[in-house]
């Protein structure tokens, strides 16, 4: 992915999560994606972490939104891979990273969350 397509398509994300316009969060990504958070683990208590498809990680991230109303991303770094991005920012709880592999239609295939370990 060059440079510029870089920024677009991490520009869009940040501002489709900042406006917390599912649809536009969702546009971003292929109908049979698939999740990987331990946010999954801790919100609708999903084991694996995992999730599939549109419609259940849409209503995955609906939970998330209601939860944090005042949730807002400000993006700090911009990786890019072969077919992928890694985008870090500040979020929630902190700094994240999101790791997004794009597939043939040039959305985002699978996405894997990263966070700060949990304080013991």
């Amino acid at each position: 992915m060059d440079k510029n397509a870089a920024e677009q398509f991490a520009h869009e994300w940040i501002a489709a999560w900042n406006s917390h316009d599912l649809t536009q969060i969702l546009s971003h990504y292929d109908d049979d994606f698939e999740m990987t958070s331990p946010l999954i683990v801790k919100l609708i208590g999903e084991p694996s972490g995992k999730l599939k498809g549109k419609k259940v990680i849409g209503d995955y991230w609906a939970k998330g939104l209601e939860k944090y109303p005042s949730l807002h991303f400000k993006l700090q770094h911009i990786l890019c891979g072969a077919y992928s991005l890694t985008l870090i920012y500040d979020g929630i709880s902190g700094i994240s990273a999101e790791v997004l592999q794009f597939g043939p239609s040039g959305k985002v295939c699978r996405s894997y969350a990263h966070y700060l370990p949990d304080e013991k």
